[in-house]
């Protein structure tokens, strides 16, 4: 038996939940509309890792739950699970998405140019402190370029192809319904391909940002550069049962693709991460982590299993909480094996002198 039951507790469980929320503005519609115009990133961070493309319910579970965004991604997987899934999507190419920023570390010219779109990798990082005073910090006019970026942009990675760069993997196009599916199919290791990249799509951003960067540092096989790195827009195609395929709107998407030498020496190795919203280092580290993947290794960062299972958000922090549930039967075992233990030994120290006993100090300890 792993847990105590709790009895007689549901008028204090009610309290805390009650004070929970009394520290918390009322749950209004304005509240969420805030948090949704105010915090577009973190509402991104948020669907990507539930899974789950809906501004507005983001912003909504991320208000209920006081910021706590772990608690918000459990909100969202679990009102996931009650939808009704009605259609699959036609597959984006890169070359479709409608384009706001594109870089690429690994060449200075790529076909379509480089586009730095919004970002703040170029600005001074200074706190505001004047908009405490009562300064507001108004946004730059925009000034209009004379000839726009083109909206969508090409693949760079169709480029190394043709030059030999990369070696050509693609296989024949997976009929929709036939590609597996990590939220209704368990995680088998090896994982197939669709797995793998399914789980870092949806994986948590620090977790992985931990892993890639131990990669990055030297605990993994690879050390890798940025290849491709985009920011866009991705048209959602579905198909109609009479054939005819149409648009249902735009989803906000991130991807990167991190290149490497490929341990055969003759070409390039490539590591690929996308997720739902904006959010560059989740992608970043993501791609690295697939990359190294690709690769035998020694190193935990490097192994399919290790990072697949150890980057899960859900699964993690649940694990990781429900250690304050009541574990008193187990601990109580514990502490009469100590007890068992200190009967058996012998005593020690000057004759006549009784041996302490840890196990009742511990128990006073915790009583």
């Amino acid at each position: 038996m792993a847990y105590a039951a709790t009895r007689g507790g549901e008028a204090a469980i009610g309290e805390a939940e009650r004070l929970f929320r009394e520290d918390l503005p009322s749950l209004t519609a304005e509240r969420v509309a805030m948090v949704r115009r105010t915090l577009p990133y973190l509402v991104d961070r948020a669907m990507g890792e539930a899974s789950l493309y809906e501004p507005d319910l983001a912003a909504l579970a991320i208000a209920q739950a006081g910021g706590d965004l772990y608690e918000a991604v459990l909100l969202l997987r679990a009102y996931r699970t009650t939808q009704p899934r009605l259609w699959t999507a036609e597959a984006v190419r890169h070359s479709d998405i409608f384009t706001v920023r594109r870089i690429s570390a690994a060449f200075k010219d790529i076909p379509g140019g480089q586009i730095l779109g919004p970002t703040l990798d170029y600005s001074h990082r200074l706190l505001k402190v004047g908009v405490l005073s009562g300064e507001t910090e108004a946004a730059d006019p925009v000034t209009p370029r004379p000839v726009p970026a083109p909206p969508t942009q090409p693949a760079l990675v169709d480029w190394q192809r043709e030059h030999g760069l990369v070696a050509d993997t693609r296989a024949e196009s997976v009929p929709l319904d036939e590609i597996p599916d990590v939220t209704r199919d368990g995680l088998l290791f090896p994982a197939p391909r669709a797995h793998r990249l399914q789980t870092l799509a949806r994986g948590d951003t620090g977790g992985m940002l931990a892993l890639g960067y131990a990669n990055m540092r030297g605990y993994g096989p690879t050390h890798p550069t940025v290849n491709d790195l985009r920011l866009g827009e991705a048209e959602v195609r579905l198909r109609h049962p009479r054939g005819t395929v149409f648009s249902a709107g735009r989803v906000r998407v991130s991807e990167a693709e991190m290149v490497s030498k490929a341990a055969s020496g003759g070409t390039l190795e490539l590591g690929f991460c996308a997720t739902f919203g904006w959010n560059e280092v989740k992608t970043i580290a993501g791609a690295t982590l697939d990359l190294s993947m690709h690769f035998e290794s020694d190193y935990p960062a490097a192994s399919e299993e290790f990072v697949l299972y150890h980057t899960e958000p859900t699964e993690a922090s649940g694990f990781c909480i429900h250690f304050k549930m009541p574990h008193y039967v187990t601990f109580q075992s514990s502490l009469d094996a100590l007890r068992g233990a200190n009967t058996d030994r012998p005593a020690k120290g000057r004759a006549g002198d009784a041996a302490p006993d840890p196990a009742k100090a511990v128990e006073e300890i915790v009583s």
